[in-house]
């Protein structure tokens, strides 16, 4: 698919943000009404610089009634940017783009290696860890959603006690082993097409969930795929493609919906 304005901005959303960036870094939309919970939302590898983590969290703050935190998780500095992805993105299952394209792609972000090297996942984990702490005192109940990358931090940290429950949304780098240690309630917002987490692996999740069932160990679980969708539909949509502005949506109100049950 040739590359489009669009898809090298990363399908930015309408709108302003109507937080405010706080002393840590972080974006923070309020409440509407005072909350004893909060989310923590945790973005793709474009991080914060891409408004559409702030257009999003102010609208799960407004539906939930709570908090929502939206940490650096690069520092300000995030790995890369919608420009330098852009030939590799595409809207449409069954639609790839060329060889050329990705080879050439991958060779002008080999600059890039040591910034990805600073944000690994044992570095970022970190960073989230030490910032939910310092949130952590002013809520009874934490919710953590994910986008990508950090739809893998978001499953990666669900063995953990920091969150209460967690939407995963198209995770980047999550693997079998890690979703297996799942401790907390969470919900799936899988593409039908995704590089980084392939409906066999979405199919062996569930499984597994299911397997649990009835027993001790069992957990609140959801698994919902969204047809006509790649990697990345519930963070940077192309809401010009109907089936993508849908899935979008009812992503968006998944989540909601979730918290609103589990937190």
């Amino acid at each position: 698919m040739a590359a489009c304005e669009n898809c090298t901005k990363g399908y930015i959303l309408e709108g302003e943000p109507k937080g405010s960036i706080q002393p840590n870094g972080a974006y923070l939309i309020k409440s509407p009404t005072p909350s004893t919970r909060a989310i923590v939302f945790l973005t793709d590898v474009f991080g914060l610089p891409l408004k559409n983590c702030k257009i999003v969290a102010d609208e799960f703050s407004l539906k939930l009634g709570c908090d929502v935190w939206v940490p650096d998780l690069f520092e300000g500095k995030p790995p890369v940017t919608p420009e330098q992805l852009g030939p590799l993105l595409t809207d449409v299952p069954g639609v790839h783009v060329s060889i050329f394209s990705k080879i050439w792609t991958i060779l002008s972000l080999l600059h890039v290696i040591p910034t990805f090297i600073r944000n690994r996942p044992s570095i970022v984990d970190g960073r989230v860890e030490k910032f939910v702490a310092e949130i952590k005192p002013s809520y009874e109940k934490l919710g953590a959603v994910g986008y990508c990358f950090g739809g893998a931090i978001a499953g990666r940290l669900a063995s953990t006690d920091l969150f209460q429950s967690a939407v995963i949304a198209h995770p980047g780098g999550l693997k079998k082993e890690q979703i297996e240690k799942i401790k907390i309630p969470v919900s799936w917002e899988c593409a039908e097409e995704d590089h980084a987490f392939s409906l066999d692996l979405v199919h062996e999740s569930e499984a597994f969930f299911k397997a649990k069932e009835g027993t001790e160990q069992a957990l609140p679980y959801e698994f919902k795929i969204y047809k006509g969708t790649t990697h990345g539909f519930a963070a940077r949509p192309n809401l010009g493609i109907p089936t993508v502005k849908a899935a979008f949506e009812e992503a968006c109100q998944q989540t909601v919906d979730w918290f609103q049950k589990t937190l």
